[in-house]
Order: structure tokens, then C-alpha cells, then sequence
């Protein structure tokens, strides 16, 4: 499988919107129906401020991934903020710090075909998503 990928810094509202458009010219670009992209950036926009407020900025690797029998994009977050210290919880539906809808990860996970979260409280939280075409 070939990867083609692009790296971005969230160190402000405008490079949430910066990883938003790359992710959507990335799927756009893979072939992807626009009902996927619009998820897919749905999810990588909702996981990117997470980034910002809570993690105080990061990267987001933006992936094009391109195989024999099926293509997708991923997206890879990495933060070096505090840390999530119960996953269990803060991927329940519903479930918030008192700042948001309490739909980030829960939706954003429902939104992508894989979706996997790392996270180490004082260390950081890695997600990373994938959608498939």
C-alpha cells in the first residue's frame, strides 16, 4: 500500500480549519463520495480542536492511502497535553468536562471506520482515524 501524507501544526483556530481543508482535498482527491468526506472532515475537525483546547496544540498527519484492494484516508493526531485519564469514560456517549456537547470522541468515532485513541495522563493523546473508500 502506498502513502502519500502531509503533516500540520494545531496551534490555533486557523490551523483547525487548515487541517479541515487538508483532510477534505485529501479525501476529495481518493475518490470518496461526499457524504464520506463530509464525515470524515466532520471527524477530523472535531478531533482537532479537541487537539487545541485540550491537548494545547499538536500535529495532524494527514494520510492518503492507496492499496491494491482498497483506498482510504487517515488522519493522525498527536498532542503532548495532559493526557485523558479515564478513556472509558470520556468515549461515552454524552460524556463531557463541562466545555463542550460532550459528542467529540463518541461521534467522531462513529463517524470513521477505525478509530483508535492513546492516551497517557502528563504525556498526551494520540487518535488516529481512518475512513475507507
Amino acid at each position: 500500500m502506498s502513502t502519500t501524507h502531509e503533516q500540520l501544526p494545531i496551534a490555533s483556530s486557523g490551523d483547525v480549519v487548515l487541517v479541515r481543508n487538508a483532510v477534505r482535498t485529501a479525501a476529495e482527491r481518493m475518490g470518496f463520495r461526499q457524504i464520506d468526506v463530509t464525515k470524515l472532515v466532520t471527524a477530523a475537525s472535531e478531533i482537532a480542536r479537541n487537539t487545541l483546547v485540550y491537548g494545547g496544540g499538536g500535529t495532524a498527519q494527514v494520510n492518503c492511502l492507496d492499496g491494491d484492494s482498497r483506498s482510504g484516508v487517515r488522519v493522525v493526531f498527536e498532542d503532548q497535553g495532559p493526557g485523558i485519564p479515564d478513556l472509558q469514560l470520556a468515549l461515552r456517549e454524552g460524556y463531557t468536562t463541562g466545555r463542550g456537547m460532550g459528542l467529540g470522541l463518541s461521534g467522531s468515532k462513529k463517524l470513521v471506520d477505525e478509530f483508535e485513541i492513546d492516551s497517557e495522563v502528563a504525556r498526551g493523546t494520540r487518535v488516529t482515524m481512518t475512513k475507507w473508500r
